[in-house]
């Protein structure tokens, strides 16, 4: 057994096992306290405040992470606190009766003491356990995690399922969704496709009489240690610690990791007069990115990677913030300029060879902003300033949001004529970011779309917790909005579904035959004991490029 850090562009992930949610929810129970518990006797000495993580299965491994607290007063974004050994262990039982591989490292103030074991030498389609430990005379164990790895390469797998989530604004309220997922220990992973964590300063998105809860640090978030501080206090959320304690987590981020609109040289929510270079900004929120998320990084620094489930399905992530232009002015020309780009041209290239050489059933694509375009209609005049509020756009009128693919044509148009021309079928586009829930088709030309052929499909996730239109409007959901996604429906024939209110999460559904997306909504945000229910399902038949609704969610 061994523990190393490797960059590592190319992973593999798991099969699911087919239980009832009645029987996931029963199973995560008799997890009990040890997924969450942390010592009484560990706190003027080693203690593992922000729970365990894991992240990034492979057939034969799975990354480790944990954070631990050295001295009461080394806490994150400090600086404080002497090196500290850190061991592992993993095992195939949560009591630990079965050890398969234990190791050890160093948590390091230049770290943030936070720490990752990159384990091999495990079996694949496998569920284990792991913990970590520190101190000599009387170790502190920290919570135990539960993880899977993946199938074999080349292995035939019935089917995966994911929890697929996104925009967790802290501020604006609890994470129930992540509770929820935890439930459901049927999942093979949780995708997180973006907006981990928001930037502002405290009182800004939302409005400071919305905050449900407020974050640290209260200012804006600029330097190393300020990320390091708002990504160690998400590490502390309840229902955070569930969810990455339960499964796996695969993650890319968006803007918001940085600051708003981020693009390559600068962001909407930066100035280099006061806040210093844009470099230095993205710099230290990458490093804090990688301390305290489960993620391998890439030699280049950023989060595109695969990640493959057997013959089923590949899953190519995108990094749609490093290498793009800056956004161009709504409704101007110079969206559709070649010059610019969304995705940079290695990373485009990355993508285009490696659907065309898959040889899975299923081409899944995590993109934290939306390829679908859209053309926004006759909106009603009391939705269109919120509309525009929460896309980023002139709110005296809508072209397009040019933070999306809809911003960079060029780039879309050249992968979806690689799609048509190399007759590349079965992919699924995973979005989130827009805060909002869609079902489309991917059209083949998107200045003909209402008569196009489709080339793919999307579905989109809404806001774990970030605003929706009601909660801009200050109105009771599907009520005033619901005028507002009918014109957006009747401007948009591709779209086959779109709820502009629900926060919540989706669960997708893999076979051979088809990919089904189950959207599942909360019933507020604002109460951290939310419960979850089913909206809608839609789907993918394997060969035809088009979404339909179907009527019940898998169980």
């Amino acid at each position: 057994m061994t523990s190393r850090n490797q960059d590592h562009l190319l992973l593999h992930a798991p099969s699911p096992s087919r239980r009832t949610v009645v029987k996931a929810a029963a199973a995560t129970a008799a997890l009990g306290a040890s997924l969450t518990a942390v010592p009484a006797h560990a706190v003027d000495g080693p203690a593992f405040h922000h729970g365990v993580a894991s992240g990034d299965p492979l057939p034969d491994g799975v990354l480790l992470w944990t954070r631990v607290t050295p001295t009461p007063d080394a806490v994150p974004g400090s600086g404080k606190g002497p090196d500290t050994e850190v061991r592992w262990e993993i095992a195939e039982d949560k009591g630990f009766s079965r050890v398969v591989g234990r190791g050890s490292t160093t948590a390091r103030a230049e770290s943030d003491h936070t720490v990752k074991a990159d384990v091999r030498g495990l079996l694949p389609a496998t569920t284990y356990y792991f913990r970590f430990s520190a101190g000599d005379a009387s170790p502190v164990h920290s919570p135990v995690g539960r993880t899977r790895t993946t199938p074999a390469y080349d292995a035939s797998a019935h089917g995966v399922r994911f929890g697929v989530v996104s925009c967790a604004n802290w501020e604006a309220g609890y994470f129930s969704a992540y509770r929820h997922l935890a439930a459901r220990t049927e999942l093979d992973a949780v995708l997180h496709l973006g907006d981990y964590l928001y930037e502002y300063r405290s009182g800004e998105y939302p409005a400071a009489e919305n905050v449900v809860r407020p974050h640290e640090p209260r200012h804006e978030i600029v330097t190393l240690a300020d990320y390091r501080v708002r990504h160690g206090l998400h590490k502390t959320d309840p229902d955070a610690l569930a969810m990455h304690a339960t499964h796996p987590v695969i993650a890319i981020w968006d803007d918001h990791e940085f600051a708003d609109n981020a693009w390559s040289g600068g962001a909407v929510n930066h100035s280099a007069g006061t806040e210093g270079p844009w470099a230095a900004r993205m710099a230290a929120a990458k490093q804090a990115y990688f301390e305290w998320m489960p993620v391998r990084p890439s030699t280049e620094g950023t989060v595109y990677r695969r990640v493959r489930f057997g013959k089923l399905a590949d899953l190519h992530l995108l990094d749609l913030r490093s290498f793009r232009s800056e956004q161009a002015s709504a409704g101007s020309g110079a969206v559709d300029d070649p010059d610019r780009t969304l995705t940079g041209r290695a990373q485009l290239d990355w993508l285009k060879s490696g659907l065309a050489a898959s040889d899975a059933v299923w081409k899944l694509v995590g993109t934290s902003v939306m390829i679908s375009p859209v053309a926004f209609g006759a909106l009603p005049a009391h939705v269109l300033k919120p509309l525009a509020k929460l896309l980023g756009l002139p709110q005296e009128g809508l072209a397009v949001n040019v933070d999306q693919w809809d911003g960079y044509t060029d780039d879309r148009r050249e992968l979806i004529g690689h799609l048509r021309d190399n007759g590349i079928r079965n992919t699924v586009f995973l979005t989130g970011d827009i805060h909002m829930a869609w079902a489309n088709d991917v059209p083949v030309k998107a200045a003909t779309y209402p008569l196009s052929h489709s080339a793919a499909t999307e579905f989109v996730v809404t806001s774990v917790s970030s605003d929706n239109i009601d909660d801009m409007l200050h109105v009771a959901p599907h009520t005033v909005s619901r005028a507002a996604a009918l014109a957006l429906e009747a401007a948009n024939r591709h779209v086959k579904w779109l709820d502009m209110d629900s926060h919540g999460y989706g669960v997708l559904d893999i076979t051979a035959e088809r990919s089904q997306m189950d959207y599942y909504a909360l019933s507020d945000r604002t109460d951290p004991a939310a419960t979850s229910s089913w909206l809608r399902s839609y789907r993918t038949r394997s060969g035809t490029q088009r979404v339909e609704r179907a009527y019940e969610p898998v169980r």
